[in-house]
């Protein structure tokens, strides 16, 4: 399973909101809920985010084996 908890840490170690993300950035408010629920999103976004961030994948993503 794709976990986004490393997202959220992120956001608040760079004290950015969502809605900075939604406002300034033009990131959609479906993708935050995507985020939210751990759904999956594509790898353009991904890469838009660590721009955004100034982070690696893995402060955005990680993986957790299913047991």
């Amino acid at each position: 399973m794709i976990s986004y908890d490393p997202f959220w840490q992120t956001l608040k170690d760079k004290s950015i909101s969502t809605y900075a993300l939604i406002q300034h950035h033009e990131i959609s408010s479906s993708t935050i809920s995507r985020l939210r629920n751990n759904k999956g999103i594509n790898t353009s976004t991904i890469d838009i985010l660590c721009t955004i961030l100034d982070c690696s994948v893995s402060d955005i993503i990680k993986y957790i084996p299913n047991k």
